[in-house]
């Protein structure tokens, strides 16, 4: 950023600061939410999703997603042979949902 800029910013900031607009915003004095996971989506996905889990909804590949850790979980449980049969090919179809569902948003998303 252009030095001239961040000093608009600041002043900008502090202007905010010393009116009192910047007290009783959600979240204050708590830390910063952890967001590491999003270092590695593109900043429009991630504020899409942020947008959403803010709303209380989840896109389908996260539902799916659970399920899928659910059912990998289920598979390492499995006693038997059978149930161990089971829990794969619930594992394999969800896979396959997750990765259609991963795709649609990837090609909605792009331009």
């Amino acid at each position: 950023m252009p030095q001239s800029f961040e000093c608009l910013v600041e002043r900008q900031i502090q202007k905010a600061l010393a009116e009192g607009k910047l007290r009783g915003l959600e979240g204050e004095g708590k830390p910063l939410p952890d967001r590491s996971g999003e270092a590695l989506t593109d900043m429009a996905t991630a504020v899409a999703v942020r947008i959403m889990a803010e709303a209380g909804t989840l896109p389908e590949e996260f539902k799916i997603k659970k399920l899928l850790d659910a059912a990998r979980q289920n598979y390492r449980d499995a006693q038997d042979a059978e149930s161990k049969r089971v829990a794969m090919a619930l594992i394999a179809d969800l896979q396959q949902r997750y990765h259609i569902a991963v795709e649609a948003r990837k090609r909605f998303m792009s331009p």
